[in-house]
């Protein structure tokens, strides 16, 4: 005998309580997917907008607010080091190429920072999508996001870049002798500098009256710099991997201080972990209060059909028959719970990785997981296992005793 026909016709004759059961699983699974989800997601996204980024050189202080402010351009004021270790770093044997970093100016909300040509390629292992790298001081190159086209001008404004800066507010400082060419475009890279305008920084040191950075009368870009003054950060592109530790050691002193950026990363991966960690129990004790809710309803309407179990029994059904008969009713329950939680929680994870990304200007993809299938079978496993008990109740309970009621 095929126990489905009866397990059908036992969901559609109460197919609202189903619904409503189904219903409250899905929503017990897609929280625990969605935290998984998002938490992988913002960790692969941070990670990406680091890998210009082989190391950084600041100020003494908080490597945290260094590397958010230099690889994530969140605006906050920084101490600057001393233009003599940008010399230092610019002659020294073991780096690549360095590349000053300069804030403090914006064209509408986009940041304008100074940078030597070096940054724009990566030491030549970025080509641009379009166009060339600067070679003047008034020239720039724009991020992907930048809504603006070869050949078109723009007057940066003081002050940091932030959401809703309008570049026609009554208190902005326009470099109005100070325009800008476009001349070149990135290529997409998913971080906060697709909406950056890149310049000489050169150019960002004479605007705020600190020279250009070389001795006095030469006009060029780039390195070395010779009078450099004050600057937020340095990144640097160490020859070797020996040579990237030797470096770190060497400008961590009472003038600066070198990290890795991927150092900060792990300590703040550590964090995003144990609040996943946390976030995951919860979900999971969610979900473990969902099925225990779902199986004293199911456990409710089985009891309330009792007579009907009794006279299939009564008429000659096999107790194997009535047995899969119930299960099945509250393993279909289950399964299209988990099914339908699963899709909810990836959905749920990528609008709120969409709203973060947005906001903090990276790009963050939530894609489909094993860790998140498995948590959602794992479920799935342990209501099927549940799913037994009221079954086994209507089996066990004599069908004379349910006939008498």
């Amino acid at each position: 005998m095929n126990p489905f026909p009866l397990a059908l016709a036992g969901l559609r004759h109460r197919r609202g309580t189903a619904l409503a059961l189904a219903l409250l699983v899905a929503l017990g699974v897609a929280l625990g997917v969605g935290v998984g989800a998002l938490e992988r997601s913002l960790r692969q996204g941070a990670a990406r907008a680091a890998d210009a980024f082989p190391l950084i050189v600041g100020a003494p202080g908080s490597p945290t607010q260094l590397v958010l402010t230099a690889v994530y351009l969140q605006p906050d004021t920084v101490t600057l080091v001393p233009g003599g270790v940008l010399t230092r770093l610019a002659a020294d044997a073991q780096a690549a190429w360095v590349s000053p970093i300069g804030f403090g100016d914006r064209w509408r909300d986009k940041p304008v920072v100074g940078v030597a040509p070096e940054f724009v390629t990566l030491g030549g292992r970025r080509a641009l999508a379009e166009g060339r790298v600067f070679a003047a001081e008034n020239e720039a190159v724009i991020g992907t996001a930048v809504p603006l086209a070869m050949g078109d001008q723009l007057i940066p404004a003081h002050g940091l870049a932030h959401a809703g800066a309008d570049e026609d507010d009554a208190d902005t400082h326009h470099h109005g002798d100070s325009p800008y060419t476009v001349v070149g475009r990135l290529p997409p890279s998913g971080t906060p500098w697709d909406h950056a305008i890149l310049v000489p920084i050169e150019r960002v040191w004479e605007i705020h009256g600190l020279g250009n950075g070389h001795a006095e009368g030469a006009e060029r870009i780039g390195p070395p710099w010779e009078a450099a003054q004050g600057i937020p950060a340095v990144v640097v592109q160490p020859r070797d991997f020996p040579g990237a530790y030797a470096l770190r050691a060497r400008y961590r002193d009472a003038q600066s201080n070198a990290v890795f950026p991927a150092e900060v990363l792990v300590s703040l991966f550590r964090l995003m972990g144990d609040v996943q960690a946390v976030l995951s129990a919860m979900a999971m004790a969610s979900a473990v209060l969902v099925l225990a809710a779902v199986f004293l309803a199911f456990s409710g309407l089985v009891a309330a059909r009792s007579r009907d179990f009794a006279v299939l029994r009564a008429l000659g059904a096999p107790w194997r028959f009535v047995l899969a008969a119930v299960w099945l009713e509250l393993a279909l329950v289950l399964l299209g719970g988990v099914a339908v939680g699963l899709g909810f929680g990836w959905l749920g994870g990528w609008m709120a990785a969409d709203a973060l990304g947005r906001h903090a200007r990276v790009a963050v993809t939530v894609a489909p997981g094993w860790d998140e299938v498995l948590l959602a079978l794992a479920v799935l496993v342990a209501g099927m296992l549940g799913a037994l008990l009221p079954a086994l109740v209507v089996w066990r309970r004599p069908p004379g005793e349910a006939l008498k009621r």
